[in-house]
């Protein structure tokens, strides 16, 4: 389901209790109160739930942490309202303290059924019965491998028939990253309080949330809207924001002037993809620096498009002679692209060594102009010029050094790494790709599907930011607006199974804004 987003940046664990913190010590609202918050936001969601669902017990599986005691207030307003509702508790009540031991107690004096150190067959029993189930189980602190009674409730849970509302995050799912920690409860819906988590929003936790609703539970907006909080979900206005702008009368020097270095034998697709991702996204001119015995073929692909047939070596990809020419057909345009099938010969790869080194304009890098770096990003930090840099994760470990586990085992920290190490602008491409800046912004993006997983496709994003920025979208800017609509493009082509590149340009015409 699609997410309910009334909120735009999102927090990490640590900024989250950060919040809390000052919220309580030097705002003055008691942790109680923001409990009770909580829970009352959990309970409305259960309740619209429950309109249309069968008769039955509403089952509150609660752990001893605060997330527990968000379980607790839910448990005693259902009761409260009349429902049949149980707690399955995984510890010894004696054993909560703080805003969740009151609430546990409140709600057992209430006479809201309660048993505790709930063990597997136990939860097994109650779930059977359940009409709805409320993960109550584990919070955002968890960091570490889920064990003993959480993990043995959380495959209860996920065994049972009955829609799941994880409370502010689905138990087992890491707050930070999306990480699943051994396990994690499969949620029909999330309720997230303040701001959502931005592990709700990076793969594979996405996954495990259903649909996400963000409750405010009473914290200052001071708090939630601080430019402190670097990290933002897009939303479609957020986009259309980016793009740069258009005029009635306009001519194709304004809508800007694009130059793409790219191509080789075997993969004239690359270039001619990126070329009609440029065009497919406002790009007034489009010039194409291709091997010369390509032309030819490019001239076919690219009917929109200029070429600029090139020197080329022996393995017909572009030659270290061709560098002046380049530079010459670089002089009048706005912006470039360096890269998309430019193979990895040992020559080819010096020349685009060399020409991000002396072209002064703004310029993504992608594919194999990303391979010429390989081990040496910190050449790019001597660029004249702003720059967009767009890997999918085995071009950002061969960048950087690490593996593409270790990547994405925390995509946004990789991203931020490596954009303010070298000063660029990283799009690190994926499920939820996301996009950094030097200065530590970052934002996450919400559109596309598994369609996606299809070569030539990044070379229809790399058209499209190189269009914005030849249209004078700054780069961030370019590469987040880049990301959105070239996910909601796949979202609305056709059926991912059968999704090819093209496809994604024959969506594009509908997606973007009228302006």
């Amino acid at each position: 389901m699609d997410s309910e987003v009334v909120a735009m940046k999102l927090a990490s664990a640590d900024e989250m209790r950060e919040m809390d913190r000052q919220t309580i010590e030097d705002w003055g609202l008691p942790g109680a109160v923001l409990m009770e918050n909580a829970g009352r936001a959990a309970t409305s969601v259960c309740e619209e739930l429950l309109v249309d669902l069968p008769p039955g017990p509403v089952v509150v599986v609660a752990g001893k942490g605060n997330n527990g005691g968000d379980g607790f207030v839910v448990a005693r307003w259902l009761h409260g309202a009349g429902r049949e509702v149980r707690v399955c508790l995984l510890t010894k009540l004696d054993e909560l303290s703080g805003d969740a031991g009151i609430n546990a107690s409140f709600a057992r004096r209430m006479g809201v059924p309660i048993q505790e150190e709930t063990g597997r067959r136990a939860i097994d029993e109650h779930l059977a019965h359940a009409t709805l189930i409320v993960d109550a189980v584990l919070g955002t602190g968890v960091s570490g491998e889920v064990r003993g009674p959480a993990r043995e409730a959380i495959a209860a849970i996920n065994a049972a028939d009955a829609p799941v509302v994880a409370i502010d995050i689905p138990s087992g799912v890491h707050a930070d990253t999306g990480a699943i920690l051994g396990d994690a409860v499969e949620a029909h819906t999330t309720v997230s309080f303040a701001l959502a988590k931005i592990g709700l929003y990076q793969h594979p936790g996405r996954a495990f949330c259903g649909r996400i609703i963000i409750a405010p539970i009473g914290m200052a907006r001071e708090l939630t809207d601080s430019d402190q909080l670097q990290t933002n979900l897009t939303t479609a206005a957020d986009a259309a924001t980016m793009l740069p702008g258009r005029r009635p009368d306009m001519h194709k020097g304004d809508a800007g002037r694009l130059l793409i270095v790219a191509g080789s034998v075997g993969m004239t697709g690359a270039a001619a993809l990126t070329a009609n991702g440029a065009l497919r996204s406002g790009a007034g001119l489009v010039y194409v620096a291709c091997p010369e015995s390509l032309n030819d073929v490019l001239e076919m692909k690219c009917t929109a498009a200029l070429t600029r047939p090139m020197a080329e070596t022996a393995e017909r990809s572009l030659a270290l002679r061709a560098l002046d020419a380049i530079l010459e057909a670089a002089e009048p345009v706005d912006a470039v692209v360096l890269g998309p099938g430019l193979s990895q010969n040992d020559e080819s790869a010096e020349l685009a060594r060399r020409l991000a080194a002396e072209i002064e304009l703004p310029m993504i890098i992608d594919a194999d102009g990303l391979n010429a770096f390989a081990g040496r990003a910190e050449d790019l930090a001597d660029r004249a010029a702003q720059t967009v840099l767009t890997p999918h994760p085995g071009e950002m470990a061969r960048l950087t050094g690490a593996s593409a586990g270790e990547i994405q085992s925390d995509r946004q920290a990789a991203a931020r790494g490596l954009s303010a190490r070298i000063g660029c602008v990283v799009l690190l491409k994926g499920a939820s790709t996301v996009v950094a800046a030097p200065d530590g912004e970052t934002w996450i993006n919400p559109t596309g599907n598994d369609g996606l997983a299809t070569g030539g496709s990044g070379d229809v994003l790399s058209g499209m930011i190189g269009a914005f920025l030849a249209g004078g979208a700054e780069p961030l800017r370019a590469g987040v607006a880049g990301a959105y609509y070239h996910g909601l493009a796949a979202q609305t082509a056709t059926s991912p199974r059968a999704m090819m590149p093209g496809d994604i340009l024959d969506a594009l015409p509908n997606v973007f804004p009228e302006r």
